[in-house]
């Protein structure tokens, strides 16, 4: 068994991540004290999935009114139509994937991505080769709604790093991961794993295609694995698109410097994204309660 130090843990008491990870801690266990969680816990979590599977597939350039993405059927129409479909179907089987995720993430990371673009696409659940591509990160811009819009232009993202060393990275995430699932207590909180996890994969991007839709789904599964939201009830996805494309690819560049100022940026931005979607999930309990639902 493994007794070792965190490595993940000193990143918690970067400068304003305490706060921001005991704010979210708190917000998200007034949720789960809900009244309708006592009684419609599974209608709020089926809520939550489509609403964050929406907002992941407009910031994967998709933006699609939420009651459109609710009657639709047919999702294999048009590129928009096949990124909801992605993002719907990532949405749906996030929480089957624990028990898998926590012996082996890169195989739950390939069944991500073969969910997203689907079995008959050649790339499906492969990572990139040398000399392959990878899509955008945000291929479309969405105007922030919630924060403060970031101080003057924010830079373009510098290209991913090579194939083999997209990967060789991906192994040494999983090797973290797998040593924490290992550790018997104590570590770096839930907010930041899911955090690094999310910023990992946005770096490497290591499929050629839905690289955003699957770091969010990561997310998801990390958030659900390590206890903060077992339910799956919190949309951080929600609260990452109301904070906008350029709030979510400056705070990216931070995690990409490395620097502590850096990582405390994406550290916070990632708590603040996920205090919007517990605020989202509030709303919905809230509307079910006064039989609005």
């Amino acid at each position: 068994m493994t007794t070792g130090t965190d490595p993940l843990a000193p990143l918690a008491q970067l400068a304003g991540v305490p706060e921001a990870v005991a704010e979210v801690r708190k917000n998200v266990d007034r949720l789960y004290g809900h009244r309708v969680m006592r009684r419609r816990a599974g209608e709020v979590t089926s809520e939550s999935a489509l609403r964050g599977a929406r907002a992941s597939a407009a910031l994967e350039g998709a933006d699609w009114p939420l009651e459109e993405v609710r009657r639709r059927t047919d999702f294999g129409a048009d590129p928009d139509a096949r990124t909801i479909g992605a993002a719907l179907r990532l949405s749906a089987e996030a929480g089957q994937l624990l028990s898998v995720w926590r012996t082996s993430p890169l195989q739950v990371l390939a069944r991500l991505h073969l969910l997203a673009v689907g079995e008959a696409d050649p790339s499906a659940g492969r990572p990139r080769r040398a000399g392959e591509n990878a899509a955008p990160l945000f291929p479309r811009e969405i105007a922030a709604t919630e924060g403060a819009a970031p101080d003057g232009p924010v830079g373009e993202l510098p290209p991913p790093p090579p194939a083999d060393e997209a990967a060789a990275r991906l192994d040494q995430l999983a090797g973290l991961l797998a040593a924490r699932a290992e550790r018997p207590t104590g570590g770096a909180p839930a907010l930041v794993v899911a955090a690094v996890v999310h910023g990992e994969l946005l770096a490497l991007r290591p499929f050629g295609s839905y690289n955003g839709l699957v770091a969010r789904a990561a997310q998801r599964i990390v958030l659900i694995a390590e206890g903060l939201d077992p339910k799956a009830i919190c949309p951080a996805e929600v609260g990452l698109a109301e904070l906008g494309t350029a709030a979510y690819r400056q705070a990216l560049l931070g995690y990409l410097e490395g620097t502590p100022e850096g990582m405390a940026r994406w550290l916070t931005h990632c708590a603040a994204g996920l205090g919007l979607g517990v605020r989202e999930s509030t709303a919905v309990c809230e509307a079910m309660q006064r039989g609005m639902v």
